[in-house]
């Protein structure tokens, strides 16, 4: 695992002159929204036909990473086969935040055990079964188990704030 990665730029979107968003206190939102259910979040990926797509999912920040399962029959496990190009779009205390970046498939016993741990501790009985995750009961979208775990290597985040100060802002990570 990885520590929180810092931003090598960032820019302030607000247009009505607000001060420039924090990165620190959106990843702070991030942080504590997830892998909460009733946290709304969606990833984007692109169907190969060039169609977008959408889902819900239920995401994981754990050490500076984002995490996803999904089944390997699911439509967005099939999009991001042909295109790792991805999408999240999360709803937190602060407002709105979109990571934009690529996902990649994890199967390393060192990493697929506390992303599992972590969501445990998040209420989902998530367990380690070969190379995936397996659990009594998982989102309708993720399909049938087992489920692949996947990171989100995101390269931009933009932030609407909902809240006092306001604002908007977008961020550059080195990938």
């Amino acid at each position: 695992m990885t520590t929180d990665r810092e931003p090598v730029e960032a820019r302030n979107l607000d247009i009505y002159g607000s001060p420039e968003l924090v990165w620190r206190d959106v990843r702070d939102a991030l942080v504590a929204a997830l892998p909460k259910p009733e946290t709304a979040a969606f990833l984007g990926t692109v169907r190969p036909d060039g169609r977008p797509h959408s889902a819900g999912i239920g995401p994981l920040w754990r050490d500076g990473e984002v995490f996803f399962v999904s089944g390997p029959g699911t439509r967005k496990s099939r999009n991001l086969a042909a295109n790792p190009a991805c999408t999240l779009s999360v709803r937190t205390a602060g407002g709105d935040v979109v990571l934009e970046g690529t996902a990649e498939r994890v199967t390393d016993p060192a990493v697929l055990e506390p992303v599992a741990a972590a969501y445990r501790e998040g209420g989902w009985p998530a367990r380690v079964e070969g190379d995936a995750f397996t659990a009594p009961y998982s989102a309708q979208s993720a399909g049938p188990p087992p489920w692949h775990l996947y990171r989100l290597v995101f390269h931009t985040v933009v932030a609407l704030s909902t809240v006092e100060p306001y604002g908007a802002a977008r961020w550059r990570f080195a990938t």
